[in-house]
């Protein structure tokens, strides 16, 4: 794939129309909106990712969610998960507010961008193997871009996880054989290949397995804030990252 920046990639993902199923679905959410949100303008396309362009963390979501990010055009900004994650990042110190509701309000991550591997929202939060598997190029050049600064990753539940970690293959790191299962506080290294020919990374990276912000994880108190926070703080620590305690 031939993209430019980080900046130049995020305007080719908006423009992406290579999933029809996907494409019809975020279009016809945004044109029929919930009700609390009728008055609003849905973003309605793939939505890029966010945070800066040397981040040394990068967080690994699934999709945009039809009223979330579908809505605000920005990863987890608008919907209860978001909530729940921004909240986290705020408190451990990688944010600079713990609420996100558009696009427009301010809201600046500290050494950390956020991604997911697949940029549109799908039917029922459900991507198909072939519409991850059509949208992994992105995520591949976003990690090759990321490269030099990249020191450490957080997944968030098992569809990322799996979804990661051939990517971070093709990007050129070394990722173990069989691949590890996903799991909530698993840890791993990924290093950098050093076969001649092989593309080079600047060094290994630390990753990390945490569930996922949704509502039925954090309502049913399988992740809590708590245990979110931990695994931040230790990705962060990983990353080089400055953090603050949280009582909690």
């Amino acid at each position: 794939m031939d993209v430019g920046g980080l900046a130049e990639l995020d305007g080719r993902i908006t423009g992406c129309r290579a999933c029809p199923r996907l494409v019809e679905w975020r279009e016809d959410v945004a044109r029929t909106k919930r009700a609390a949100f009728a008055d609003e303008t849905y973003w309605g396309r793939p939505v890029p990712g966010f945070g800066p362009a040397d981040a040394s963390l990068l967080i690994v979501g699934l999709a945009p969610a039809a009223h979330g990010a579908n809505r605000t055009g920005r990863m987890f900004t608008g919907d209860r998960s978001g909530d729940v994650l921004y909240a986290a990042l705020h408190d451990v110190g990688l944010a600079s507010r713990g609420t996100a509701v558009s696009a427009d309000d301010g809201l600046e991550l500290y050494g950390v961008r956020i991604t997911s591997p697949v940029h549109c929202a799908p039917p029922a939060n459900k991507p198909t193997p072939d519409e991850r598997d059509a949208c992994r190029p992105w995520l591949v050049r976003e990690l090759e871009l990321l490269r030099p600064s990249l020191r450490a990753v957080v997944v968030l539940g098992a569809f990322g996880w799996q979804a990661a970690l051939p990517a971070f293959a093709e990007a050129g790191w070394t990722v173990p054989r069989p691949r590890p299962a996903f799991a909530h506080g698993a840890r791993l290294t990924l290093g950098a290949p050093r076969a001649p020919g092989a593309p080079l990374a600047s060094g290994s990276i630390e990753l990390f397995g945490c569930f996922h912000v949704s509502q039925r994880n954090t309502f049913t108190r399988r992740l809590t804030p708590a245990m979110l926070r931990e695994v931040l703080s230790a990705a962060a620590d990983a990353a080089g990252l400055p953090t603050k305690p949280h009582p909690g």
